[in-house]
C-alpha cells in the first residue's frame, strides 16, 4: 500500500506509532486524522505544491503527523538536527526556503533563538507547550477539518547532508506527479521485498527521526499497515528490553550501537527473550567485522546491511550468510552500476581501491543552492555517474568493500592508509568506548596516524592506556599503519545517526578552521 489511510479505513485502532518509553501510541486512525488536519492548515495559509515545511523537533509522536501532512499535500519535508544551535538550524530554515516551522518544547531554547533568523517563516508551530513566538500545534490543527484536501499530490522529504565535510546541503529530488493514494511502488520494493516489513510488524526505531534512514523506515512500515516503536534516544540496555517488551521483529542500527550492546554486562545481554526479532538492518557506516561477526553469534543470521546515502544514487545489499562468505563486503548492488574510478576519472581494475560512483538512469539528486557541489558529485565524463565521496572496491564477484571516505584518506610518504581499518582494530579493545584516526602533520612523510580515543567509563586515560593500545595495534596491524601517537577525550563528536565529526578533531591539529562544521 502506499500510506497510512488505507488502515485508518480498515483498522483505525491498530498502532501506528509507540514511543517505546512511556508506551504513548498514535492509531492509524488518529494519524490519519491529525495529519489531514495539518495538510488543511497549510493549504489554509498558502502552501502549494513544492513548497516547504521543516521540523526542528526530539523524537516524539507528533513528528509523524507533520510527516504525513506535508506527503499528502505534495510539500517537501526537511528535518533540522534537534542538536544544532539556533544559527544552524536558522542556516537549514531558511536555505530550504521553509513557510512552516514546527518545533517542539524539547528545543524550545534554540527554536527561540532562531525565531529572528528566519524571515520567510510565516507559520510556527510547537509541540508540546508553546514558548513565546510560536502558536501551539494542537490548538492550530484542532481548528481545521479532519478531511483529506481534494487533491493530494505526493510530497517528497528533503534532507540535509549531515555536515561532517562544511555546511549542511540539502538532497532534493523532484516530485514524481502521483498521488498519495497511488502505490508507492519503489518504496514498497524497499520495506516490503528486501527487509519483509508489512501488516503486523514492530519495528523498533533507536535512532533520531531526523535522519534519513530511521525516518525513512519508520514511515515506510506505516505505509505497509506495520507499527513503528520508536525510542527518544539509544540506550543499550533499554533497546534489548524494547525487543522483549514489544516483540519487536524488525530493527535498524549503525555499528557504534552494535558495540555498545557487545560492551553490556553478560547479564544485561542475556536476560530479555529475543525469539521474536527477524531482521535487524544496519547502515550508516562500515561495521567492523569482528563486531558483526560477534552480533551474528549472538542475534543468529538475521544481520541485513546495506550501503546508500540520502542521495540514494545507488543501493547495496547484503545478507549474512553471503556476508559470512565475504566479511567485510557491504554487498552488491540492487540499485545502479558501480564503477570504481581513480583521481584522474579512469576506472580501475577489479580489486583497486577508488572513488566509488554509481550510474543510475534516473533523474538524479541535487544539491540544494550550489550547483559547485552537484558538479563536484558527478564524473566528468559520464553524466549518469555520481559519487558520495567514498571509497572502495569491487571483487570478481561484483560485491563492493569500503576503504574510507577520500576525504580522510592518509598519505604518509607516498603510501595511502585508511583510518577506517585502524578505528575497527581501536574499537574492539575492551578498553576503548569509541575511537577517530585521522592524519596530522609530519615534517617527514607529510601526515602520519594519530588516534583520538574515548575510553570505556570507569578506564583512566593516559600514557598506560596509550601504550597498551599501540601494542595492541601493532599485534593486528601492519607496522605502516600503527598510530604514532594516542590522545583522550571524555566523549568524541560522534553524531547520534552514527557519523563521526572527524573534521572538529583534525582541525584542532592542523590549525585549519576555514571549514565551519555544523
Amino acid at each position: 500500500m502506499s500510506y497510512p489511510g488505507t488502515y485508518a479505513a480498515t483498522d483505525p485502532d491498530r498502532p501506528a506509532v509507540i514511543m517505546a518509553r512511556d508506551g504513548q501510541i498514535r492509531t492509524f486512525g488518529e494519524l490519519e486524522a491529525r495529519s489531514c488536519q495539518f495538510a488543511q492548515l497549510m493549504w489554509a495559509a498558502g502552501l502549494r505544491p513544492g513548497d516547504h515545511v521543516a521540523i526542528f523537533a526530539d523524537n516524539s509522536i507528533g513528528y509523524f503527523d507533520a510527516y504525513w501532512a506535508a506527503m499528502r499535500s505534495g510539500l517537501y519535508f526537511t528535518t533540522v538536527n534537534r542538536y544544532l544551535t539556533a544559527d544552524e538550524a536558522a542556516y537549514i530554515v531558511n536555505d530550504c526556503g521553509a513557510r512552516v516551522l514546527i518545533a517542539s518544547s524539547a528545543v524550545a531554547e534554540a527554536a527561540c533563538e532562531m525565531l529572528p533568523l528566519i524571515g520567510q517563516c510565516d507559520v510556527r508551530l510547537m509541540l508540546g507547550d508553546a514558548a513565546d513566538g510560536f502558536d501551539s500545534f494542537e490548538d492550530a490543527i484542532a481548528a481545521c477539518p479532519a478531511e483529506p484536501l481534494d487533491e493530494q499530490p505526493r510530497g517528497q522529504p528533503m534532507l540535509y547532508s549531515s555536515g561532517t565535510t562544511g555546511r549542511p546541503k540539502g538532497i532534493k529530488r523532484p516530485l514524481d506527479g502521483t498521488s498519495i493514494t497511488d502505490p508507492d511502488l519503489a518504496g514498497v520494493g524497499m520495506i516490503a521485498g528486501i527487509f519483509g516489513i508489512g501488516e503486523g510488524s514492530m519495528y523498533l526505531s533507536p535512532a533520531p527521526l531526523y535522519h534519513s534512514a530511521p525516518l525513512a523506515f519508520t514511515t515506510g512500515t506505516q505505509s505497509m499497515g506495520g507499527t513503528s516503536v520508536v525510542m527518544d534516544r539509544f540506550d543499550a540496555a533499554e533497546a534489548l528490553s524494547y525487543i522483549e517488551r514489544y516483540r519487536i521483529t524488525h530493527s535498524q542500527w549503525v555499528p557504534t550501537m552494535f558495540s555498545r550492546m557487545l560492551k553490556l554486562p553478560e547479564e544485561a545481554r542475556t536476560q530479555h527473550d529475543l525469539s521474536s526479532h527477524q531482521v535487524a538492518v544496519h547502515a550508516a557506516a562500515p561495521c567492523p567485522v569482528e563486531v558483526k561477526h560477534q552480533m551474528i553469534s549472538w542475534w543468529g543470521p538475521i544481520l541485513h546491511e546495506y550501503y546508500a546515502g540520502t542521495e540514494l544514487n545507488g543501493f547495496c545489499y547484503v545478507k549474512s550468510d553471503e556476508w559470512l562468505e565475504r566479511p567485510g563486503t557491504v554487498g552488491k548492488p540492487l540499485i545502479g552500476v558501480i564503477h570504481i574510478c581513480d583521481d584522474d576519472g579512469n576506472e580501475l581494475p577489479v580489486g583497486e581501491a577508488g572513488t566509488i560512483y554509481f550510474e543510475r538512469e534516473i533523474p538524479a539528486f541535487e544539491y540544494h543552492n550550489d550547483p559547485a557541489k552537484t558538479a563536484d558529485s558527478r564524473h566528468d565524463e559520464h553524466e549518469l555517474w555520481s559519487t558520495l565521496g567514498d571509497m572502495g572496491r569491487v571483487d570478481d564477484d561484483g560485491y563492493l568493500y569500503l576503504t574510507d571516505r577520500k576525504a580522510f584518506m592518509i598519505i604518509s610518504g607516498g603510501v595511502n592508509i585508511y583510518p577506517q581499518e585502524i578505528e575497527d582494530c581501536l574499537v574492539l579493545h575492551p578498553k576503548v568506548a569509541d575511537a577517530a584516526v585521522f592524519g596530522v602533520p609530519n615534517e617527514d612523510f607529510g601526515e602520519e596516524v594519530k588516534a583520538v580515543v574515548q575510553p570505556m567509563a570507569g578506564v583512566q586515560a593516559g600514557d598506560a592506556l596509550a601504550t597498551e593500545l599501540l601494542g595492541y595495534c601493532r599485534e593486528h596491524l601492519a607496522n605502516y599503519k600503527v598510530p604514532r601517537s594516542v590522545d583522550f577525550r571524555d566523549e568524541l563528536p560522534r553524531h547520534p545517526t552514527g557519523k563521526l565529526y572527524k573534521r572538529i578533531l583534525r582541525d584542532e591539529y592542523w590549525g585549519d578552521r576555514s571549514s565551519r562544521i555544523v
